[in-house]
C-alpha cells in the first residue's frame, strides 16, 4: 500500500504540515502519502513531547519524519511512532538549518553515511513499520556523482528500501535554509540515474516540482514517486484535487476546493469546541483558491479575523461566500 501511496507525497515542512494541514490535504486526495513536520527523537524520548505525534485517523496513509543521529534514541522514537499508528517512519537527512546542524542531524549527515546506515538499521529493528530516508544529493563541496551512490548503497545495505532524494545540494555554510530550497541548482538527471543504478530501490524525487503535470512527467520517466512541497501547500487544490485520478486512476474524492472547505467545517467546529483557535486550522487553508476570483478576499477575511476572540466556523463561511458569491475581487 505504501509503495503505491508514495507515487505522490506531500513533503514534510516545518511549521506547515501539522495535523490540521494534513487533514485538509487528505480531503482532496485519498491516496497521496502525507508527512508530518520533522520531529526530533530527543523531543520525544527526552523531552516528553509525545503530543507531537497526535494525528487523526482520517490522515492515513501518514508518515512520521524523525530528526536525530543517535541510533538507540531513534529506535525508541520509532517505536513510539509505530505505537501511535504511523504507517511509515522517515529519517531526515536533508534539513540544512543551523539548529539541525548543531544537533548533528539533517543534511550534515550526508557526510556520515555510516551513521545514517547505523541509525536506519536500529530503526528497522525497532518495529515492523517501514523505515525510509529523505536526503539531499550532497552537501557543500561534495561531488554528488560520487557521494550519492555511496550513500544509497549503505542505506540499502542497512535494510532501507525506499528513499526520497531532494535533487539539490545543501550548502551548510553561506546559505540560509530558505536559500537552500532555491539557490543550489537542481539535478533531476542524477536522481534518474540513481534509479537506474539501484533498480530495486523505490526512489522518489523532490525539489522544485510545482505541479501535478510535472509529477506525472517524472513518473513517466521511470521514477517511482514524486514528493511535492511548497506547491502543494500554497495551491493544494491545484496539486491534490485531481491527483487520485491522474496518478492512480481513481475517482477524485472532491471536484472543487469549495467542497473541501465545506468538509472542513465539522473539523473546525470540533477543534474550536475543544479549546483550539480558529487560526491554527485556517492558516493552512489560505491557498485553497489560489489563482481564482475571490482568492484575495478569502485570504483577507481569514487572515484578519481568525485570530480574534470567539472566531469560529462562521468566519470561514463568510470567507467562502466571498468566493462563491459575486466574486468581484480578482485573484492575487
Amino acid at each position: 500500500m505504501l509503495q503505491s501511496a508514495a507515487r505522490l507525497s506531500v513533503a514534510p515542512m516545518m511549521d506547515w504540515t501539522d495535523r490540521h494541514c494534513r487533514y485538509f490535504h487528505r480531503l482532496m486526495s485519498r491516496r497521496a502519502l502525507l508527512y508530518t513536520e520533522m520531529v526530533t527523537s530527543a523531543a520525544l524520548v527526552r523531552g516528553g513531547a509525545r503530543r507531537l505525534l497526535d494525528f487523526d485517523a482520517a490522515e492515513h496513509p501518514v508518515a512520521l519524519q524523525l530528526g536525530g543521529s543517535d541510533p538507540a534514541e531513534l529506535a525508541q522514537a520509532t517505536r513510539m511512532g509505530a505505537d501511535e499508528g504511523y504507517d511509515e517512519v522517515n529519517l531526515n537527512v536533508g534539513c540544512p538549518s543551523d539548529r539541525v546542524q548543531s544537533g548533528t542531524f539533517g543534511a550534515v549527515l550526508m557526510r556520515h553515511p555510516d551513521v545514517v546506515a547505523e541509525c536506519a538499521a536500529a530503526m528497522i529493528a525497532a518495529c515492523n513499520v517501514e523505515i525510509t530516508v529523505k536526503c539531499r544529493i550532497g552537501v557543500d563541496d561534495q561531488a554528488p556523482e560520487d557521494v550519492l551512490p555511496d550513500f544509497l548503497e549503505k542505506v540499502r545495505a542497512a535494510g532501507v528500501r525506499r528513499v526520497t532524494i531532494h535533487a539539490r545540494k545543501a550548502w551548510l555554510q553561506g546559505l540560509s535554509p530558505k536559500e537552500n530550497r532555491d539557490v543550489p541548482p537542481l539535478d533531476y538527471p542524477l536522481v534518474a540515474r540513481m534509479k537506474a543504478v539501484f533498480p530495486e530501490l523505490h526512489i522518489s524525487v523532490n525539489g522544485g516540482i510545482g505541479s501535478l503535470d510535472a509529477a506525472c512527467g517524472f513518473l513517466d520517466q521511470g521514477l517511482d514517486g514524486v514528493m511535492i512541497g511548497r506547491a502543494a501547500y500554497h495551491d493544494p487544490a491545484g496539486v491534490l484535487l485531481d491527483a487520485d485520478r491522474l496518478i492512480w486512476g481513481d475517482a477524485s474524492p472532491l471536484s472543487a476546493p469549495e467542497e473541501a472547505v465545506e468538509a472542513m467545517l465539522p473539523y473546525i467546529d470540533r477543534h474550536v469546541a475543544a479549546g483550539g483557535k480558529l487560526h491554527q486550522v485556517t492558516r493552512h487553508m489560505l491557498g485553497a483558491f489560489s489563482g481564482r476570483p475571490g482568492a484575495r478576499a478569502w485570504r483577507r477575511i481569514l487572515s484578519e479575523g481568525a485570530h480574534r476572540p470567539g472566531a469560529d466556523a462562521r468566519l470561514v463561511r463568510e470567507a467562502l461566500a466571498a468566493v462563491t458569491g459575486v466574486g468581484v475581487e480578482s485573484a492575487a
